[in-house]
C-alpha cells in the first residue's frame, strides 16, 4: 500500500489496523502481516439459484490495481478469518455484517501468509446496496455470473472462483 506521502494517492491510514503490512513469499509478497480475508456475498434470483455476486473494482494505485476481486484486507492480530471479512466487506463496500449469512471458507495457504475467502449469501429480510465506502474501490457492485468471464479478475481470485461458486450451490 502507498504511504501517505505519495503524491495523487489516498492517505491510506484511513483504516490503519495493526495487521497492516507485507509479508515476503517467494518471489513476491502478501499484503497482510497475519493473514488476509475477504467477503464473496451472493444473491439467489428467483428461481433460488446464485445470480450475482457483490465485487470490488480495485483502485488503480492498490496491489493489483484495476482488476475485480472481492472487498477485503489484513487480519488484525487476534481476528479470525470471518471477522476481518466482514470487517473489511464493511469498511470497504458498505455491506453490513449483519445482513451477511456466512456459508463458508476457503483458504489459498502459502505457509507464512494465508488468504481466507468467507463465502456468503443475503440474509433471509437483508437488503444490501453495495457501494464503495473508502477511496480502494473504483466501483463495488452487483455482479451477474455471466459478466464475470468479461471482467479482468485479480488472478487468485480467478483460479479460485470456481470453487467458490460450487460452495454456494
Amino acid at each position: 500500500m502507498p504511504d501517505a506521502s505519495t503524491p495523487g494517492r489516498p492517505d491510506t491510514r484511513l483504516h490503519r489496523h495493526p495487521g497492516d503490512g507485507w509479508v515476503p513469499c517467494g518471489d513476491h509478497r502478501h499484503w497482510g502481516l497475519h493473514g488476509a480475508a475477504g467477503l464473496l456475498l451472493a444473491r439467489r434470483g428467483s428461481g433460488g439459484t446464485v445470480t450475482h455476486v457483490v465485487l470490488q473494482h480495485r483502485a488503480l494505485w492498490s496491489d493489483q490495481g484495476g482488476t475485480w476481486g472481492v472487498p477485503g484486507g489484513a487480519l488484525a492480530p487476534d481476528e479470525s478469518p470471518v471477522e476481518g471479512a466482514l470487517r473489511e466487506a464493511e469498511e470497504e463496500a458498505a455491506i453490513p455484517p449483519a445482513a451477511v449469512r456466512v456459508v463458508g471458507t476457503h483458504v489459498l495457504d502459502h505457509g507464512p501468509w494465508a488468504y481466507t475467502t468467507v463465502v456468503g449469501e443475503v440474509a433471509d429480510g437483508a437488503r444490501v446496496d453495495p457501494a464503495p465506502s473508502d477511496p480502494e474501490s473504483l466501483e463495488v457492485r452487483w455482479v451477474h455470473l455471466d459478466e464475470l468471464g468479461g471482467l479482468p479478475l485479480m488472478p487468485p481470485f480467478a483460479a479460485a472462483l470456481p470453487t467458490l461458486l460450487v460452495m454456494l450451490d
